[in-house]
This record gives structure tokens, C-alpha cells and sequence, in this order.
């Protein structure tokens, strides 16, 4: 599937020649763009464009990237892509608990970029209070708490269950090792117990069906957390 045709993009980076070569190339894939280059106008202008989506660099001079998204997020729920340095692995991970929906490490492949765009945009397209999730021959039926694949009743255990359903909810974005520890076991936790998820990870994995080397549906982001698998349109 396509991104919608004049989605709006708001870039925030300071660097001049990112810029140029992201509205190049994302004005010829017929996004709209936006650009500023400072973190305080960049607050400004989502505001003003209400953009479809932001692309922002985390190391902004002045007001920093991470401050720039905690007030975007104080009032909108755009999806958000951070630009950040290869060794920063800790600022990601902030980024995403402070409400990025995903990262692109800098020196990135455009190629790469304009599909993480086109995921957040399919993301926010699929955002419902529909009560059933459907993912090709998988459906997680959140009122009734049922999970079917390919027709058949899938047995999950209670926590099971709820990790599935914080996952299948965000299908698209990446959630944290914390935000999944926090939305399943509430404040009962610590970031050492990160060995759970990866135990419950693996239990649901055997029952989906997974290959985890060519996941369908839970694809782990090393050292980060997982992102749920939008299907392929």
C-alpha cells in the first residue's frame, strides 16, 4: 500500500543539506514538505501545518530533539520518526518511551526512510476502535479477548495475552522493552526482568507459528524492544 498522496512532513534538523535532500526526495515520492531548522520552530510549525507526520533530529543546538518531542506530545499524537547517531543507542530508546514511533540511524538509505514513513502513515491509517485486529490469518478479537490464526482458537495464557494485544495495538511502531514490561506487569517491575519478555516473546512466537529468523509478526528490535509486523499490502 501506498502512502496517501500529499500526506504532509514536517522535517526539524539543522543541517541544510539534509533537508534539501530529504524534500528532493520526498517531494518526488509526492509527499508535501515542510521544513524548519531549530527545535522552537519546529514546535511551532506542527502546530501551525498539523503535519501527517514528523521527521525529527535529536541532536538539535538550542532546544533539544527529545525536549521538541515531549511537547509535541503534550498535544498531538502525529507520528514521529527521530533521526539519530549510529552510537546512540540510549537516546533512541528514550525517544521511543517518550512517544517516537520510530527511529532511522544517521548515515541512513532513503530507500529505508520513505518505507519507515510509509509504515507510521499505514499505522495511523489502521487506527480504530474497531474491537478486532486483523493481521492476514491472524485476528485478535480485543473484546472478547480471543486470538485466531488461520481459523483455529489460539490458547494463550493471561499474560500471553496481554502482550500480544500492547503489541498488535502499536502493529507498525516500536515498543520498549520498559513500555512492554510497564503496559504488562503495571509498576511490578524492573529492567532486569527484561529476560521475561523474551521468554513470553518466544512462547507466543511457538504458538503464531513463527520462524524467528523471517518473523511474520514479532520482529525484535536488538537491545530496543519489538516492533509488530504491519502485513505486506
Amino acid at each position: 500500500m501506498n502512502a496517501p498522496l500529499g500526506a504532509r512532513i514536517l522535517v526539524i534538523d539543522d543541517e541544510p543539506q539534509i533537508r534539501k535532500l530529504l524534500k528532493v526526495t520526498l517531494q518526488a515520492h509526492q509527499f508535501e514538505l515542510y521544513e524548519c531548522g531549530d527545535g522552537e520552530e519546529g514546535v511551532i510549525q506542527a502546530s501551525i501545518v498539523h503535519p501527517d507526520l514528523i521527521i525529527l533530529d535529536l541532536g538539535l543546538p538550542g532546544m533539544s530533539g527529545m525536549e521538541v518531542l515531549l511537547r509535541i506530545r503534550e498535544w498531538s499524537q502525529v507520528p514521529i520518526i527521530v533521526l539519530t547517531a549510529k552510537d546512540q543507542e540510549g537516546d533512541k530508546i528514550a525517544a521511543l518511551d517518550g512517544g517516537a514511533d520510530d527511529y532511522v540511524t544517521k548515515p541512513f538509505g532513503m530507500g529505508e526512510l520513505v518505507a519507515r514513513i510509509r509504515v507510521a502513515l499505514r499505522h495511523v491509517a489502521k487506527t480504530t476502535d474497531e474491537p478486532i485486529l486483523r493481521f492476514g490469518s491472524l485476528t485478535v478479537d480485543l473484546a472478547q479477548r480471543q486470538v485466531e490464526l488461520e481459523g483455529t482458537l489460539v490458547k494463550l495464557t493471561p499474560t500471553e495475552y496481554e502482550m500480544l494485544k500492547v503489541l498488535a495495538s502499536n502493529a507498525g511502531k516500536i515498543i520498549t522493552q520498559r513500555q512492554l514490561l510497564q503496559q504488562v506487569w503495571g509498576g511490578h517491575h524492573h529492567e532486569s526482568d527484561s529476560h521475561y519478555l523474551r521468554v513470553y516473546v518466544g512462547h507466543l512466537r511457538k504458538k503464531l507459528k513463527e520462524d524467528p529468523t523471517n518473523p511474520r509478526y514479532i520482529q525484535t528490535e536488538p537491545g530496543i524492544g519489538y516492533r509488530f509486523l504491519l502485513p505486506a499490502e
